[in-house]
């Protein structure tokens, strides 16, 4: 019997087509939007431990040049020279610590101490005394303080302020210790990465994974050297000056050299205020100082130290830390150059060979 339509395909043993489940699909799709909404908000709420760890393994490859360094040249197994790379790491944040902590808490007392001198000297200065005319400043300024609200609101300023330097306290020791564990167990880490590379490509991503580990090591070597040099220059600028504070607004300068584009702007200004506290015609030195050498750092010392570092074009450079602090703030930009040093060296090695082939 021939196949036909209608009732006579049923005899036939032909199956008719099936209709689609409408309200499953729309159900599985449901789930499947569901399941994405829970997973971006888990990430949303542990994006705090996610930087941590983006942070102390960005440490760990970049300390990893210094700890192979240390076992060549003294010997010392890996763990030992893990430990005294910490040990350093320590030993600087305490040093930072005991300098800046004792000259602001200085500063601070005798700011309120001499306040009330401050504001009597401040009424015989003409231009302010016709301001305080207009405007009634210090009875303004007394009345704040005489307030039965400056106690609780200077209280709750000073426990937000305490919050924030818990939180920051916490944030250190946790990419410590995380930093810590990621050094001892960095060659695992990369080897674990590279098996889940098949074996035909195996050699040629291992190859590439530690030209990147390199780059991101010498980044950090590079940016610590250059910070070291700025360090070392205000300390010389600032004694030479006679300012008190040589070694802390040093250990400052030296640090913000660590926060690509701008840090070395926020350190000179912060530097020259503190210098100019004391003495205007001194801040203002400072500042121009500070700002001839951030040319120099700029366009003679970063380039120097940074050209066998990070091989990526000056534009590219501030591109990405510009859009990583757009996106992460300060770990963004720190972590955007090594970044683009990796997508570049993935480029070079990888896309545009494969682009040159077709």
């Amino acid at each position: 019997m021939k196949r036909g339509a209608g009732p006579l395909a049923l005899t036939t043993g032909e199956v008719p087509p099936r209709r689609p489940n409408y309200f499953l699909f729309g159900f599985v799709g449901a789930l499947g939007v569901l399941s994405a909404w829970i997973l971006v908000q888990a990430v949303i709420e542990v994006r705090a431990v996610l930087v941590y760890i983006l942070v102390a393994l960005f440490l760990a490859v970049g300390l990893n040049p210094a700890v192979e360094g240390l076992r060549r040249r003294l010997h010392m197994p890996r763990w030992a020279a893990i430990l005294a790379m910490c040990l350093a790491l320590i030993l600087f944040a305490v040093v930072f610590v005991w300098a800046i902590v004792p000259p602001l808490t200085a500063q601070v007392t005798s700011f309120v101490t001499h306040l009330p001198q401050t504001l009597g000297q401040l009424q015989e200065n003409p231009f302010f005394a016709d301001l305080d005319q207009r405007y009634d400043v210090v009875d303004r300024v007394q009345a704040a303080l005489a307030d039965a609200d400056f106690g609780s609101q200077l209280f709750g300023g000073l426990v937000g302020v305490g919050q924030v330097v818990f939180n920051a306290l916490f944030a250190t020791f946790t990419v410590l210790i995380l930093t810590l564990f990621f050094m001892a167990s960095l060659h695992g880490i990369l080897d674990l990465i590279y098996r889940l590379v098949p074996r035909s490509n195996r050699d040629g991503v291992r190859e590439i994974g530690d030209e990147i580990v390199q780059r991101i090591g010498a980044f950090i070597a590079g940016q610590l050297i250059v910070a070291a040099i700025s360090g070392t220059v205000a300390f010389l600028f600032i004694w030479a000056i006679g300012s008190a504070y040589a070694l802390t607004l040093a250990l400052v300068v030296g640090v913000t050299a660590l926060i690509p584009l701008v840090g070395t702007t926020i350190g000179a200004l912060a530097a020259s205020l503190v210098v100019a506290v004391s003495d205007p015609w001194l801040g203002l030195a400072a500042l121009v100082f500070f700002l001839v050498w951030q040319q120099i750092e700029s366009y003679v010392v970063s380039p120097r130290v940074m050209r066998q570092a990070v091989d990526v074009s000056p534009t590219a450079n501030i591109t990405a830390a510009l859009v990583g602090g757009t996106l992460m703030g300060l770990v963004g930009a720190l972590l955007a150059i090594p970044t683009a040093a990796a997508l570049t060296i993935v480029l070079t090695k990888v896309v545009f060979p494969r682009l040159d082939r077709r």
